[in-house]
């Protein structure tokens, strides 16, 4: 039977005074119950967004330019697919399910990174994904290397040392396309006009808008603000985008000598929200593409079962004989 807790329960207390001085948690620890449900929500949307992300990519892997290419896209699919894997782990070691967690993503109950949401219609948006996209998780993602919660901080390590990679591959990508044909430059500056408000969006909405970074802040589950982070991705972004020569489509960006960083234009968030609400360009395409596939492997996963249950059974049969 669990105690009630008030704001002064002596655990309680402890708890925030072991956080604030950068302890680390561990699954058997006490939490705070909304502590707990944050790192869930948090962590599942994570795992969500890795899954669901392997699509844009996915598609791209047998129109790929040269086989050096297809081997390396499904390189990247793969990294993601373990990503989730990491993830959904760390968030079970919460007390979550992860038939709850996946059944709540195909049911349209969960949410996942908007960035995915938004097509892929040439090959250098498969470098501006890597570039871009990769880019901004990185900047998210590094910080969350020193999260409160161990497993997260402990999964994160290997996910921030694939997805660099995955970032110089877009950028690779980027670079010989900038430096090729005119065309090709081309279609390069226009897939990073598609996916450059869409990534300054992926950090999340205003810290004025923002409902639930203040308490993961303290807690410290996240390290830094949506527009810190935001302001750090656009710092580091824009220099790189000057080297490919390549515009960065927003006529506000100018370099603010009194504060050291980037000035830049507002991000459209009246579509943000509209894509998290589950009405941008690929929303529908994105879960119906999940839900196939969760159903497609139905066999699977019972076959799995299947044989776990044999080998538990010759397992008992054993035991019993010696």
């Amino acid at each position: 039977m669990k105690d009630a807790l008030t704001a002064t329960d002596p655990r309680e207390t402890a708890f925030e005074e072991h956080v604030s001085a950068d302890g680390q948690v561990e699954p058997k620890d006490w939490m705070p119950e909304a502590y707990r449900k944050t790192l869930v929500r948090q962590i599942s949307q994570h795992a969500h967004s890795e899954i669901i992300g392997m699509q844009p990519e996915g598609n791209w892997i047998t129109r790929a330019p040269s086989l050096r290419r297809k081997v390396a896209l499904i390189a990247k699919v793969q990294d993601e697919a373990g990503h989730g894997l990491y993830l959904y782990s760390a968030a079970e070691t919460l007390g979550a399910s992860r038939d709850d967690m996946v059944d709540a993503l195909l049911e349209g109950k969960a949410k996942y990174s908007s960035i995915f949401n938004y097509p892929t219609p040439t090959w250098a948006d498969i470098g501006a994904i890597g570039w871009l996209v990769d880019g901004a998780a990185i900047t998210n993602q590094v910080p969350l290397c020193r999260t409160s919660y161990g497993p997260y901080a402990r999964a994160m390590v290997r996910v921030c040392k694939e997805e660099s990679f995955h970032q110089r591959q877009g950028y690779e990508i980027m670079l010989q396309l900038a430096r090729g044909t005119d065309a090709q430059k081309k279609m390069a500056q226009e897939a990073l006009n598609r996916w450059w408000w869409p990534c300054l969006m992926m950090f999340g909405p205003p810290d004025h808008d923002s409902p639930n970074s203040a308490r993961s802040m303290a807690w410290k589950i996240k390290r830094h603000s949506n527009d810190e982070l935001r302001q750090r991705f656009v710092d580091q972004t824009v220099p790189q985008a000057e080297f490919l020569g390549l515009s960065i489509p927003d006529p506000d960006l100018k370099w603010n000598e009194e504060r050291g960083h980037y000035d830049f234009g507002t991000p459209p968030w009246d579509e943000f929200m509209e894509v998290v609400k589950g009405n941008g360009p690929c929303n529908r395409q994105r879960l119906n593409a999940r839900r196939k596939a969760h159903d497609d492997g139905a066999w699977v996963r019972e076959a799995a079962l299947a044989h776990a249950e044999k080998r538990r059974e010759r397992a008992e049969a054993a035991s019993q004989a010696a």
